[in-house]
């Protein structure tokens, strides 16, 4: 099968917000404790944090992680998780039926975060509470020694203001699950008086407020209207969450999914340009895309916790999906959404990053390892970086249930700062065929070839475990040639390839 790629120097999206390769981190079964944090591990530091789990997520170059939720964050009082240790409330968390001992808070988190290269993204509770504790917890985070929270904040050991820059304005707030729901006037009010509270003390804050939890609302996209009617002036970017699943086992409308996602995006764009209108409002509101993943292989084996059936245990195993090679396709699918998408999706964070529905799993007292899902996210993050290129993809497709003419070959790319690189980042989804793919480089110099990696299993199912932790890997890939001043490679059936050429 033969698909065709064009790639055009002067034909861009944009470019890429390096937070569109953002990550979360809920306090949520074991992300956080045993996850990022255990004390007594031998990799610990002195603040009991893993270094091993650290090492990894500095090896994927992330630029900002989103904190404390998630759903756990409409119920959470942000001032347990601050002052001596000892002296933390244990709190029950009814998000997800556990104990909170609150041994890691804003804290603990800022300086894992540096110790990791990267910025918060810190979430607010505007389910259980509201105005007056966002902007205390703003100002504590953030506000000057001299006055009462920047002195509560230097008395438990940090003088200088963290500097968080980009904040949450609550978690899907329009969810009958969340703690406090809201409709969407009721949220837009209070999302608006926060924001104008947190304006007033610093107007280079970067404010997210909260869209749909996901597409199937049955309010979605009236929710976005009318939020955005009430803070359009006021913030910086909706909040969009989606998670992908293939419970009926049919992976040709599994690796379909990602359509879904691209009329998502464009709904909102659509929505939020129509507000803007409306206001005759020069102010651009981009997209922050700040939970999405494949999730659904533990839904089964969390019932009991979930259900309350366990009392209140304090970080269990809970969202545990461990991936397989299916999914590595799946994660390739939705990255490049993103890219294709980065005119105005600014901000990705991938849900979650260890433990919990995450690329990274640690055993307690034991080693951290890859999932399979871990390297379509690292080549991404490592080397995405840059301008997206408007590609003219031409590809035989396939009708599934969602979709029509879904073109075989996934494709995104990215022209680095320097103008010197393009990375491509291709899915073939054609199940028995090889993708016989050229590349016309146009407006570029000769191409070369400088890196080929490619992850392919014959067993969909295959995954990694603590026990075989390497069973899917990326391969040095081989057969991309330069013919005719054209670019040309195979890509082999159900594959995710990455390509890096010189121009």
């Amino acid at each position: 099968m033969k698909a065709s790629v064009i790639a055009n120097r002067d034909y861009t999206i944009s470019r890429i917000d390096d937070r569109l390769y953002g990550a979360f981190l809920e306090h949520l079964g074991r992300a956080v404790y045993s996850g990022i944090h255990e004390p007594g591990h031998p990799t610990a530091d002195k603040n009991g944090m893993r270094d091993d789990v650290a090492q990894l997520v500095r090896d994927l170059n992330i630029p900002c992680v989103r904190y404390p939720g998630g759903n756990f964050v409409s119920a959470y009082n942000w001032e347990d998780g601050i002052g001596p240790v000892d002296q933390r409330p244990t709190r029950l968390d009814l998000a997800w039926h556990t104990s909170e001992s609150n041994k890691v808070g804003i804290h603990e988190f800022a300086a894992w975060c540096k110790t990791v290269n990267t910025e918060m993204m810190l979430a607010i509770n505007l389910g259980s509470r509201g105005l007056d504790e966002a902007r205390n917890f703003v100002e504590y985070v953030n506000g000057p020694v001299g006055s009462y929270w920047g002195d509560l904040r230097k008395k438990n050991g940090h003088a200088e203001p963290f500097g968080a820059k980009l904040w949450c304005l609550g978690n899907e707030m329009d969810g009958p699950w969340q703690i406090g729901q809201k409709t969407a006037d009721e949220y837009g009010r209070v999302a608006y008086e926060s924001a104008k509270a947190l304006r007033a003390f610093d107007k280079s804050l970067e404010l997210v407020v909260c869209g749909s939890s996901h597409s199937d609302m049955k309010t979605y996209p009236e929710w976005e209207r009318i939020v955005l009617e009430h803070t359009y002036d006021s913030i910086d970017y909706v909040s969009l969450h989606m998670y992908f699943a293939n419970r009926a086992k049919n992976t040709t409308n599994y690796l379909a999914l990602n359509h879904k996602l691209d009329t998502y995006i464009a709904t909102v764009q659509s929505t939020i340009n129509m507000v803007r209108a409306n206001k005759r409002s020069k102010r651009k509101v981009h997209i922050s895309f700040d939970e999405w993943n494949v999730w659904y292989h533990s839904n089964e084996q969390d019932k009991e916790i979930l259900g309350g059936n366990k009392g209140w245990p304090h970080a269990p195993r809970l969202l545990e999906d461990i991936y397989n090679f299916e999914d590595v396709l799946q994660v390739g699918c939705i990255i490049n959404t993103f890219i294709r998408r980065s005119d105005v999706v600014k901000i990705a964070c991938i849900a979650q990053l260890v433990n919990v529905i995450a690329p990274i799993m640690t055993e307690p007292g034991g080693p951290a390892w890859k999932q399979t899902t871990y390297y379509p996210y690292y080549f991404a993050s490592r080397f995405g970086r840059g301008t997206a290129l408007n590609l003219a993809v031409n590809c035989p497709g396939y009708d599934a249930d969602l979709a029509d003419n879904v073109p075989y070959l996934d494709a995104a790319a990215v022209l680095d700062d320097a103008g010197k690189i393009i990375t491509f980042f291709l899915v073939n989804r054609n199940a028995s065929e090889n993708l016989e793919v050229s590349f016309d480089l146009q407006g570029f110099g000769k191409p070369t070839v400088i890196d080929h990696q490619t992850i392919k299993h014959d067993d969909l199912e295959a995954r990694n475990t603590l026990a075989k932790p390497e069973t899917v890997t990326p391969k040095k890939g081989n057969g991309a040639v330069i013919e005719d001043g054209k670019l040309k490679l195979s890509l082999a059936p159900l594959s995710y390839t990455m390509l890096r050429v010189g121009v």
